[in-house]
Parts: C-alpha cells; sequence; structure tokens
C-alpha cells in the first residue's frame, strides 16, 4: 500500500490524489453577480448540503492552482454576499464544463456557455434556466484558510423542474440524471453507464457558444451537449483543413439536416474538429 503524508507531497500532487479518491462529489454551479452588475457562473466541486434545519449549503471557490488569484465567484461574493447554486445534470454538462474556463473577469460565462440566465425571487444573481433544480442562497459567512475558501449559504428559495418530479411529487433520481465530478478529466453518471470522460478546459479557452454560427446553434439535431463540444474548441478548423477531411468521407448531404446527423455521430465519438469540418463545409 502507498502511503503518503499530505505535508511532503507538493500542492498539484495533493489534489490529484484528494481528488481521485473522494469521488464522485456533487457539482454546484454557482452563479453570482459582481457591485457593477455584471454575472458569472461557474462549476465546483467542492460542495454539499449540510443541513435542513436550517437549509444548508457550503462550497469552496479556492485559489487557481494555476496563478493564486481568487477566483470570480469569490470575489463577487465578496461584494454581493448572496448566490445561485444551479443543480448540474447530464443534459447539460458540457455546456457547464464550457463555463468552467479562464475567461477574463467581466466576460459572462452565460453567453459562453450558451445558458439561460432568469431573474431570481429573494437574491441578485441569476438563475440557469438549464439547471433541473436552482437553489436560491444568502452567504451568511465566507471563510478563508490558507487557498481555500468556504462559502457557507442558507437556501432561502427552491426552484424544481416538474418534469423530474415523481407521483408523488419528490423529485425522481432516474429522471433527474445526475452528474458528478471524479478524479482527472473523468465525470459519473448517476443514471445508466455511470462512467463517461470530458476533456476540462483548465488551460484552454473555447471559442464559446456565442461564437457558433446561427444556423449550427438552431439546429433541431444538436443537442446542448452537442453544442458545449463545439464550443470548447479553441480555433476552427482552416478552409485547407475543411476541404482535406471532406474529401475524406466521399459523402454528399441531401440536406443540412442530414449534415447536422452526420456531425453528430462525430460528435458522440469526440471527434470534434471532424464535426468541425462537416459542418463548415
Amino acid at each position: 500500500m502507498l502511503t503518503l503524508t499530505p505535508s511532503e507531497l507538493n500542492v498539484p500532487q495533493l489534489h490529484q490524489y484528494l481528488l481521485g479518491a473522494i469521488g464522485p462529489r456533487p457539482i454546484c454551479f454557482a452563479s453570482t453577480v459582481d457591485a457593477q452588475g455584471n454575472h458569472n457562473v461557474a462549476p465546483f466541486s467542492f460542495f454539499n448540503v449540510f443541513s435542513a434545519k436550517p437549509p444548508i449549503a457550503i462550497f469552496s471557490p479556492n485559489l487557481s492552482g494555476r496563478t493564486g488569484q481568487a477566483k470570480d465567484t469569490h470575489l463577487n461574493i465578496k461584494e454581493v454576499p448572496e448566490c445561485v447554486i444551479n443543480i448540474v445534470n447530464y443534459n447539460m454538462v458540457h455546456q457547464m464544463s464550457l463555463a468552467s474556463s479562464p475567461f477574463p473577469k467581466g466576460v459572462s460565462e452565460f453567453t459562453k456557455a450558451g445558458f439561460t440566465p432568469i431573474a431570481s425571487d429573494l437574491v441578485k444573481p441569476m438563475r440557469v434556466k438549464e439547471s433541473p433544480v436552482q437553489l436560491e442562497c444568502k452567504v451568511f459567512e465566507l471563510k478563508e484558510i490558507g487557498n481555500c475558501n468556504l462559502v457557507m449559504c442558507e437556501i432561502v428559495k427552491i426552484h424544481i423542474d416538474e418534469s423530474i418530479l415523481n407521483e408523488q411529487n419528490m423529485i425522481d433520481q432516474q429522471k433527474i440524471d445526475l452528474v458528478a465530478r471524479m478524479g482527472g478529466n473523468w465525470y459519473c453518471r448517476a443514471h445508466g453507464d455511470a462512467l463517461f470522460e470530458i476533456e476540462k478546459p483548465i488551460t484552454t479557452i473555447g471559442i464559446g457558444f456565442d461564437n457558433i454560427p446561427t444556423n449550427i446553434k438552431s439546429s433541431t439535431v444538436l443537442t446542448g451537449n452537442n453544442l458545449g463540444q463545439l464550443g470548447n474548441i479553441e480555433v476552427l478548423p482552416t478552409r485547407e483543413e475543411i476541404a482535406e477531411h471532406n474529401k475524406t468521407i466521399s459523402k454528399t448531404f441531401a440536406s443540412e439536416t442530414e449534415k447536422h446527423q452526420y456531425a453528430k455521430t462525430l460528435l458522440e465519438a469526440n471527434k470534434v474538429k471532424e464535426a468541425w469540418c462537416v459542418l463548415l463545409g
């Protein structure tokens, strides 16, 4: 058995051991706002609910491991001590991952990841419409311990999509289709096949949902997950790459729908660049 002493490990090593061992971890997709009204939404997996009376949730937007700087969520909560914890299910996980890219402060992850902001009832931050459960929260304490920042919240209002409720008006665990974080790029799905992998954009910045052409965004074939994958690409393929790739498939498409269906099969095989070549060809 490998035995380790945390104080003898560097932080990245210790971080990976902890994340690899402690999971699956629920995801807090936290929306916040700064004093100037700039809205932000970002995911954190150091998160859980700790009480029902009062209803308490805690999450931790730690300092960046790359830069040592405070994250926008942390800074926003210091200015406006409120947040919305949006619960993440499988239908939105790729878009959520796109929102974790290190976009500059002031850039809206709602726009970049293609999420729909809707007004909250009791707090200033926006809710994420696509989330099946949205928890409006008042922050009653922010505890800063070294690189760790514990955001302690009281849940003051809960919004639940009725489509995930069972006959008893409670949340159906099959319908909600939750996802959770594991170590590295791995996630766990609480429905059907449990494990799947998404390349996490820690050091990369995708082009974003807002830079996907309208005819692709309005596709009746491509899902939010598919569009999240397309938005995660850093650079679109060149005209030469598009022409070269499309020569290899020896296929013509009778309609835009047929083209999108073929691109969807490529995305499901995680061939994002090839899918872009088809869509732009």
